[in-house]
């Protein structure tokens, strides 16, 4: 472990935030962590929520059934504790609940709809979003359009871009801004179908 993490200072120009899991008693062996880093990796490649280093995606290792149900247990538990610390790079984004009424942005000639929860604001598949963007554009935004449509949640149609999924972003301004192009106050921008805007609805 202490050699991967010096492998990662290395090799990267700066890192500010890392993630570490011990089992107790030594129950994991070389290939439970294989399983568990090929799983990690397959996850957050579904999920497209992060952007990732690896070069090739990593095989699982042949493991016994016992030996596969030890990991996938501690991977669950990775995976329950992992949201509590702010990571949320290997969950796809949930379908809202049939009591979640829907938000829209309606500007520069697209339309798209999403719903605000705890995880943020998910914008659903079908959802438009303009291919322009203008020239004060903040760099975080720029770069996460292109990440999007490398990963292939945005998909090139033409006169604009289409959310191929849902996907939730960690806040309205980001979701409005990757939207529109712009940086932008997702919490006016976001309305329901009454007009009301978010910050309305919340302060409600």
């Amino acid at each position: 472990m202490l050699e991967r993490i010096e492998q990662h200072a290395r090799q990267k120009d700066f890192w500010t935030h890392a993630v570490v899991f011990t089992s107790k008693d030594r129950n994991l062996n070389k290939a439970h962590v294989q399983y568990l880093e090929a799983r990690l990796v397959a996850l957050a490649s579904e999920a497209k929520r992060a952007v990732l280093d690896n070069g090739n995606s990593p095989q699982e290792p042949s493991l016994s059934e016992a030996g596969r149900a030890d990991a996938e247990a501690f991977l669950q538990d990775i995976l329950l504790c992992l949201p509590l610390v702010g990571a949320n790079f290997f969950e796809k984004a949930k379908p809202g609940p049939k009591s979640k009424k829907d938000l829209f942005i309606r500007s520069k000639g697209i339309e798209a709809r999403g719903f605000y929860s705890i995880e943020g604001l998910t914008v659903r598949a079908g959802s438009q979003a303009v291919k322009d963007e203008v020239p004060s554009i903040p760099s975080r935004l720029r770069e996460m359009r292109a990440t999007l449509l490398q990963q292939g949640v945005l998909v090139d149609k033409g006169s604009y871009y289409e959310f191929a999924q849902d996907y939730t972003f960690d806040s309205p301004s980001t979701a409005a801004g990757v939207l529109l192009g712009n940086s932008i106050n997702g919490r006016t921008e976001w309305k329901d179908a009454s007009g009301r805007t978010l910050k309305e609805i919340r302060r409600e």
